[in-house]
């Protein structure tokens, strides 16, 4: 049984920590440049995630894996959270290619829409809660007698 890492709801949520992620270094302009970007959907998420105030759990700012910056990463769990802007309306193709790859690297993908991190916040963060659970929870159900 893996360590656990917190509880959310009375739920026991597991340690998945995915490790030797790739890394290319090339991008860390980059990174810096979409930090101070500060795109609100990702701001405001930061402010209920930061410092481990969601249940304990630490979150990473624009994480570089592989060849690709994402939004947020909690290592503990080998989770990615992708607040999705317009940008992404016309690279549906491109982001299919890279949620694959990130996939494929044992990662999971928690998508929020920028809108609705805008403007339903509360319900963003209970799907959270949820997906968490689902993916890395374990309730007496799911155990085996």
């Amino acid at each position: 049984m893996k360590e656990i890492l917190t509880h959310i709801n009375g739920v026991p949520i597991h340690r998945n920590f995915v490790e030797n992620l790739p890394y290319n270094p090339h991008l860390k302009t980059l990174l810096k440049e979409k930090r101070r970007a500060g795109i609100l959907g990702e701001v405001l998420f930061w402010k209920k995630v930061r410092a481990g105030i969601f249940h304990n759990i630490d979150f990473d700012r624009q994480r570089i894996i592989g060849s690709y910056i994402v939004d947020f990463y909690v290592k503990t769990l080998g989770l990615i959270i992708e607040i999705d802007g317009s940008s992404h309306d016309e690279k549906q193709v491109y982001d299919g290619i890279r949620q694959e790859y990130l996939e494929s690297l044992g990662l999971l993908i928690f998508r929020i829409s920028d809108f609705d991190m805008r403007n339903n916040i509360g319900l963003v963060m209970k799907d959270l809660e949820y997906f968490i659970i689902q993916h890395f929870g374990t309730t007496p159900s799911s155990k085996i007698p």
